[in-house]
C-alpha cells in the first residue's frame, strides 16, 4: 500500500493556478537549459522515502481542501548554499484532481496513508470539473462536495 504526503499549496487559489505555475516553471527550466522536471523543495527529509516513491503522491491542500495530487517520482537530498540540508520532492508534472477533502492549516508536510487519501475524480464526477472554481469552493465550504 502506497504512502503519500500532504502539503499546503501556498500561493495558489485554485488547481488551475497550480497548473499554470508548473507550466511556467517547466518552460523557464527549458529556456535556461536545465533538466525539465518539476520538484518541490522542502527542509525536512522524509524518513519513509522508499514507501513514498513506490506509488505515492503529494496531495495538495488548496483553500482548505485537498483538491489534487501529483505522483512522487524521486526524493533527492541536497545541501543548499547556506549549508542547510534540504530535499527535492521530484514530481510528475501532471496534476490529478481528486474529490475535495477539507483540511485545516498545518506547517510543513504530513504523511497520508492511502485509505485516508481522497479518491481521484472519476468520470462520474465530470460535472464537478465543469463548475467554476469559486462555486466548487462555496459548495465544499457548505459540506456539499
Amino acid at each position: 500500500m502506497a504512502l503519500n504526503l500532504i502539503k499546503l499549496c501556498v500561493g495558489c487559489d485554485s488547481v488551475e493556478d497550480l497548473e499554470e505555475w508548473i507550466a511556467f516553471r517547466l518552460d523557464e527550466r527549458r529556456r535556461n537549459g536545465e533538466p525539465v522536471e518539476q520538484y518541490h523543495t522542502t527542509r525536512m527529509m522524509p524518513t519513509r522515502g522508499a514507501e513514498l516513491i513506490d506509488g505515492g503522491s503529494l496531495y495538495w491542500v488548496i483553500k482548505s481542501n485537498v483538491q489534487c495530487r501529483q505522483r512522487l517520482l524521486e526524493i533527492r537530498p541536497f545541501v543548499d548554499e547556506e549549508g542547510i540540508s534540504r530535499c527535492h520532492l521530484v514530481l510528475d508534472p501532471a496534476v490529478i484532481r481528486t474529490d475535495w477533502q477539507p483540511r485545516r492549516a498545518f506547517q510543513g508536510w504530513r504523511y497520508l496513508k492511502a485509505p485516508d487519501a481522497p479518491a481521484d475524480l472519476g468520470s462520474g464526477n465530470s460535472g464537478l470539473m465543469e463548475m467554476p472554481p469559486k462555486l466548487r469552493r462555496e459548495l465544499a465550504a457548505l459540506g456539499l462536495l
